[in-house]
């Protein structure tokens, strides 16, 4: 009850912040979208709640299980009331220096539907979720209980597995019906005209108050679209002072203009251009892209206003976290948030055909956000090692450049350890750009997401450096998680560093993997914690990774992913994850126990050692605290391992370090010979669970 009182309160701040919705000069549309979205959220919610749950029980433990839900629906109120509260401290007639610079700031983003409205679609499914596995078992009748469980079944039926039918079905509850679809798809639109109209109003004769010149100037910035260059005059000798406050490392430099401070970063050179063009063909509250731009014709540089100033990059925030009486640095569920703030901003650069080709904790920029411990999270650097195949292309001089000046890979030291393996043969072979392909972007996440979940870079407990890390990476050698790492997520993170890049799942699969790792989270609290104590004392009911497998031959739209998700797909998403893990389970149950043997092959399934086993884990060798792939010889056995200096690995011994752990000839290997995605697992007889603690 507390939750939803605090619920109330958020919507009612919002509600009061928009009693001044006359005065929004910037952004009406999202703001007004962002009011009615909460308020809607929350009639959808306490809807659910009294209809399936009993009042009489509120101090139970089955109104304790939707708490933690509720405090996640809290968060994103409270994140969406920062953004009415910014927008409004826009308004005003124009008449002063800070107007224009909180107009230059919020006038071209679209954190209110990426940001904002998808974190509270997300939490809308989650939380009806729980109420909905609270209901399960809620009352003392066996007949009531009965009948809601047979509705849910008939709600999550197979055939219920398609956009159009949970739209109509479902949509006003998930809040994706058509009208607030609409409104998505045109607000930041309608927002852009309208400012146009203000500002063209603004420069009239027959304004209140005549502009100046330089105001005139400005206000031309403002209505262009975004990526056009304007003269470097405007910026620093136009309305307000533009003055460097600190340089944040390498080519960008924190700024004050207009009262406002802002991330600006110099290009010059012969790429200059091409840089410009990539940096300011994206928009996502999860890339760092440009806002406006610049160009000094005496100097033949370029200053890009960046979208937002950020702290710091995460190699920095890791290493300044961690401490020695706190070995990983962040709780499980703002390590799936960061993991999954990074999968959007990489999905978002693919469907706009960018491939990375850096991406490492160096190029990841990091804001701590709140006191909640969440961060803020966006991808830089990409617009020098970056390719584009469409709209702006950027030099082969460019491509061979690392994104920042200052780039370390977030270590330190080698920088091959980000690379994926064919990426380090094109290098070896001569031609760098070439190997720079979406899988191989893949792989790099998949070793930030190590850093991630165990506090330590990849390859920092091995002795080789250089040429030699180089070589093992490429014969198939691998970090090793500690024992307490999750299963599911060290599963994941396998997977995208395969070495196969056909394995490697595409960012949009890693995207709705990871939203529904962070819903079985945040509905199983006692799980946040999972990697301080070892071992987890459960796992999610089903194989995730096998279940967007057969997703993505159910649901078309799914496939070929050559545009990013919209955020209005994001509950079909959770729903159809709900629906697949509900007959996963229920099949389970109709298998029998005797079945039960075979959930090794499962990536979700318990397996006695460093996690869940992967394709290139069943012939595997430890070596120098990390794992190497056996090859095979001609007649199809398996070879012996030597590293590339000569020495044969060294016998493991069993010490208690972190990334220590029992060789892979010591984990019971999966009885068929090779996992592929798409293999149902095998589960233990139970009843139809939905991943919450209370089953």
């Amino acid at each position: 009850m507390e939750q939803l009182r605090q619920l109330g309160e958020a919507v009612g701040s919002i509600n009061a912040l928009m009693a001044f919705e006359a005065e929004l000069r910037i952004n009406p549309r999202q703001c007004r979208l962002l009011a009615d979205a909460c308020a809607q959220a929350l009639a959808a919610v306490t809807g659910e709640v009294r209809a399936q749950l009993r009042f009489e029980e509120r101090g139970g433990a089955k109104w304790r299980a939707i708490e933690a839900p509720l405090r996640e629906l809290h968060r994103a109120f409270r994140d969406a009331e920062g953004y009415v509260r910014q927008c409004l401290g826009a308004g005003g007639d124009g008449g002063g220096i800070s107007w224009w610079g909180r107009a230059a700031a919020v006038a071209h983003g679209t954190e209110c539907v990426e940001q904002h409205l998808h974190g509270i679609l997300w939490c809308v499914a989650v939380a009806v979720d729980a109420v909905e596995a609270a209901a399960e078992i809620a009352g003392s009748d066996p007949g009531e209980i009965a009948r809601r469980r047979t509705v849910l079944a008939r709600k999550y039926d197979r055939d219920m597995v398609d956009p159009t039918l949970f739209q109509n079905a479902h949509g006003r509850v998930y809040l994706v019906s058509r009208e607030l679809v609409a409104r998505m798809d045109m607000a930041w639109k309608e927002d852009r005209w309208l400012l146009s109209q203000l500002l063209e109003d603004m420069k009239s004769p027959a304004a209140a108050r005549p502009l100046t010149k330089a105001e005139r100037r400005l206000a031309d910035v403002l209505a262009a679209p975004r990526g056009k260059v304007h003269p470097a005059s405007v910026l620093l000798s136009g309305v307000g002072e533009y003055s460097v406050r600190r340089r944040l490392g390498g080519r960008l430099k924190e700024a004050q203009w207009m009262g406002e401070s802002f991330a600006v970063k110099h290009l010059a050179g012969d790429a200059a251009e091409a840089e410009v063009a990539v940096l300011a063909s994206v928009a996502h509250p999860n890339v760092a892209h440009a806002a406006h731009c610049f160009r000094d014709e005496e100097r033949k540089e370029y200053l890009v206003v960046m979208d937002q100033l950020m702290g710091k990059d995460l190699g920095s925030y890791v290493r300044e976290v961690t401490c020695p009486r706190r070995r990983v640095p962040f709780p499980l569920l703002v390590a799936v948030d960061i993991m999954l703030q990074i999968a959007r901003g990489m999905e978002h650069l693919h469907a706009n055909g960018i491939c990375h080709g850096e991406l490492n904790p160096s190029n990841v920029l990091v804001k701590p956000r709140q006191q909640d411990g969440y961060v803020h999270v966006k991808v830089a650097g990409f617009e020098r090692s970056g390719t584009v195949t469409a709209g702006a292309k950027a030099s082969s001089a460019a491509n061979n450049g690392n994104a920042n000046a200052n780039a370390t890979g977030g270590s330190g030291g080698d920088t091959c350890i980000w690379y994926a393996p064919e990426v380090l043969e094109k290098v070896s072979g001569g031609d760098p750009a070439a190997g720079r392909t979406e899988k191989a972007d893949v792989y790099s996440f998949g070793m930030i997401c190590f850093e991630l979940l165990t506090g330590k870079v990849p390859f920092e407990d091995n002795h080789l450096q250089g040429d030699k890390t180089s070589k093992n990476i490429r014969a198939g050698e691998r970090p090793l998680f500690p024992f307490q790492a999750p299963k599911y997520l060290v599963a994941l993170t396998k997977r995208c560093w395969h070495a196969d890049p056909a394995q490697r799942p595409a960012f949009a699969s890693v995207c709705r993997v990871l939203r529904y790792v962070k819903r079985f989270l945040v509905m199983n609290p006692d799980q946040q914690l999972g990697q301080a104590v070892a071992p987890p004392p459960a796992a999610p009911p089903a194989d995730y990774l096998d279940i967007e497998a057969q997703l993505l031959r159910r649901v078309p739209s799914w496939q070929g992913g050559a545009a990013a998700t919209r955020v209005a797909d994001v509950p079909f998403q959770m729903f159809a994850y709900r629906a697949m893990e509900r007959e996963k389970a229920a099949t389970g149950a109709h298998a029998g126990a005797s079945d039960s043997g075979s959930e090794g092959n499962s990536l979700c399934g318990e397996e006695n050692g460093a996690g869940a086993t992967t394709p290139d884990d069943a012939s595997s060798t430890v070596s120098g605290g990390t794992v190497r792939s056996r090859p095979e010889s001609s007649d199809g056995k398996k070879t012996p391992v030597r590293k590339t200096d000569g020495k044969a690995p060294p016998r493991q011994t069993g010490g208690s370090s972190q990334q220590k752990v029992k060789s892979a000839s010591a984990v019971k290997p999966p009885t068929t010979g090779r996992k592929t995605l798409g293999v149902k697992p095998e589960v233990p007889a139970r009843r139809p669970t939905s991943g919450h603690a209370s089953d």
